[in-house]
């Protein structure tokens, strides 16, 4: 039996196994390369090489299957130097369908239940634990931001998430000043930490906890939507949360939806009007997480045939694969575009090829020069575009570009959607 949402590392000898290493989790393909100075899809491979991408990691997952390995510090690197941005995966699709990410997901989890993990990010699963955010903070200074147009009771609740609450609180100023234009919203009482970062960092048993926490926590309110402006936060509730319960997104009791899905339907409907003028030319960069990370979630039980063949055997009916093309890409851009005064330009890697920005998977807290890398190469093609600014949906996303920045002989602003939208008003 074939569980789609699997995190056991056996369940993947197929993908392990039939991996043919094609080379599509390195690189785009030829037909939708922009042009040769950014043709990587991979942020690990581009810096480092060799083995260090999809196709080498699966095969040591194999090993490790097998008993063929003993454990070496390489071995930890080289399963934890990855962003974890799905871009191999969305890749491999094109070709074959191969579950790539998922499998990378429970090659983790295999580490980490060996305690094979980088000790840098004991502290975080640490502050988790303790402090119920991901960086150690007061529990209490979780609302500090000071919303105003929060109330008591409401249909649709403002996940803040951890970013947005303690170190971008701007964003989470901005999302309040949209939300209230849109009719109103209530925060989650007692919010804590998504889980996010568990996951990412391969600590599914620390992740089910927190999980089983803000599912109960958000059940308890009987609000029927969850907005966040946190594209971590979005892909935890929307994906992981129904994969970890075996459901689909479609079967949870409350709608997901990212902050600019619902002004993009506000604008639609008349009832979110963007009049001031904001002279700027922008980069929409699509974060990993709100883009080929977060297509809804399929829930699928199944068998393998002959050759591989899937073999719906029970309600569930055929696999639908998840190839990086459903998330959240429109409705940023037509936003913007909305906008007055605002020029939306196209980075090289955009949509379901979009380069990561480095900030996820915990690379920037065991391999920060890997994370240096990666938003060094984004800035790089927000350059080559002409933009005067860069534009996401992710408060990490821009920390990032904020702190890649610096030294760069080429400086351009860095922008929440959130903000702009919230200025636009």
């Amino acid at each position: 039996m074939i569980v789609s949402g699997s995190l056991e590392l056996k369940d993947y000898m197929y993908e392990m196994r039939r991996c043919m290493r094609c080379a599509s989790c390195k690189w785009l393909d030829h037909i939708y390369m922009p042009d040769n100075r950014f043709v990587y899809r991979c942020p690990s491979y581009a810096k480092y090489y060799f083995s260090k991408v999809a196709y080498g990691r699966l095969k040591l997952g194999l090993a490790l299957c097998e008993d063929r390995l003993t454990d070496t510090p390489g071995m930890r690197d080289m399963v934890f130097q990855c962003l974890m941005c799905g871009a191999c995966d969305s890749g491999c699709k094109r070709n074959l369908d191969l579950e790539v990410t998922n499998s990378l997901e429970a090659l983790r989890g295999h580490m980490v239940e060996g305690g094979r993990f980088p000790q840098a990010h004991q502290k975080m699963i640490d502050d988790i634990a303790g402090s119920k955010n991901r960086y150690g903070a007061p529990a209490a200074d979780r609302a500090k931001w000071a919303p105003v147009n929060a109330a008591a009771k409401s249909d649709t609740v403002y996940f803040v998430g951890c970013g947005a609450s303690y170190q971008d609180q701007a964003i989470a100023k901005a999302t309040d000043k949209i939300l209230g234009a849109l009719g109103g919203y209530m925060l989650m009482p007692g919010e804590q930490c998504c889980g996010h970062p568990l996951f990412a960092l391969g600590h599914y048993d620390a992740f089910q906890k927190q999980m089983e926490v803000n599912m109960a926590a958000m059940q308890k309110t009987g609000a029927k939507r969850l907005v966040t402006a946190c594209a971590e936060c979005y892909k935890t509730w929307k994906v992981d949360y129904p994969r970890l319960r075996k459901i689909s997104t479609s079967d949870l009791p409350f709608e997901v939806v990212h902050i600019s899905e619902l002004a993009a339907q506000g604008v639609k409907d008349g009832s979110l009007v963007l009049k001031n003028k904001l002279d700027l030319k922008v980069a929409w960069h699509d974060p990993c997480n709100l883009g080929r990370m977060s297509e809804p979630y399929r829930h699928w039980e199944g068998g393998r045939g002959k050759w591989g063949c899937l073999e719906p055997a029970n309600k569930f009916g055929a696999k639908e694969f998840n190839r990086g093309t459903a998330g959240v890409y429109d409705q940023p851009r037509d936003l913007l575009a909305a906008i007055p005064g605002v020029q939306v330009l196209e980075l090289k890697r955009h949509h379901e090829f979009s380069w990561c920005c480095g900030g996820h998977g915990g690379v920037p807290e065991a391999y920060p020069d890997l994370a240096a890398y990666a938003v060094d190469e984004r800035l790089e093609e927000v350059k080559a575009v002409g933009a005067e600014a860069v534009v996401s949906g992710c408060p990490y996303c821009k920390g990032q570009f904020q702190a890649g920045m610096a030294g760069r002989d080429h400086q351009v602003q860095a922008f929440d959607i959130t903000e702009l939208i919230a200025q636009a008003l």
